[in-house]
């Protein structure tokens, strides 16, 4: 028993109920694009080696591209990967790098013969990697509507296109053009020299 509660009790007084901690809000489609922003800030100017700022670049790329596609994942585990991405796992990830001196994160291995730059490469590539099949799935999504309201037209209203396809062979509506059995498009066709003729 907790002394307040003793004291509650004695006194024959209630004890308040603590207030309920404060639930943080999601962040906005532009609080993730300042993270991103911060994150692109941090590895300019050569402050990390070329390999890191590429893989950052196309990590910042996919999440940058796929902010605006939120709304399509809904309360999911993607959507949450996103934005922890921005928001965390990019950052966290940068930050322990640049935290450490350059050279020794560079050379000194620290994990099963890994350095630090090792590691921090292994984290990019499976954040661009995930990122990749979280926007490769947000457009699947799109396209498979896209894909039903095409069935759904082609059901109410019948025949559509062909899909762009060209119909370079005749159809019944055009039949081929009469050559005729010895002419081509430039007049009669003569045999081939040396062959046939006189």
């Amino acid at each position: 028993m907790a002394l307040g509660d003793f004291f509650a009790r004695l006194t024959g007084r209630k004890q308040e109920a603590p207030e309920p901690a404060a639930v943080p809000r999601p962040p906005t489609t532009e609080d993730l694009l300042a993270s991103l922003v911060r994150v692109e800030q941090l590895v300019a100017n050569g402050a990390v080696p070329a390999v890191v700022a590429s893989r950052v670049g196309r990590v910042v790329r996919v999440v940058r591209d796929t902010i605006p596609r939120l709304g399509n994942l809904g309360g999911s585990a993607q959507a949450y990967s996103v934005m922890a991405t921005a928001t965390d796992y990019l950052p966290e990830a940068i930050g322990g790098y640049l935290r450490l001196p350059r050279q020794w994160a560079d050379t000194r291995p620290v994990d099963r013969g890994k350095t630090s730059l090792m590691i921090l490469i292994d984290q990019l590539d499976l954040l661009a990697a995930t990122m990749d099949k979280v926007f490769d799935a947000v457009n699947r999504a799109d396209a498979a509507a896209l894909i039903a309201h095409g069935r759904f037209l082609q059901e109410k209203f019948g025949t559509g296109s062909t899909g762009g396809g060209l119909a370079l062979g005749p159809t019944e509506s055009t039949p081929p053009p009469d050559l005729g059995p010895s002419t081509g498009p430039a007049g009669p066709l003569a045999p081939p020299p040396g062959r046939g003729g006189s």
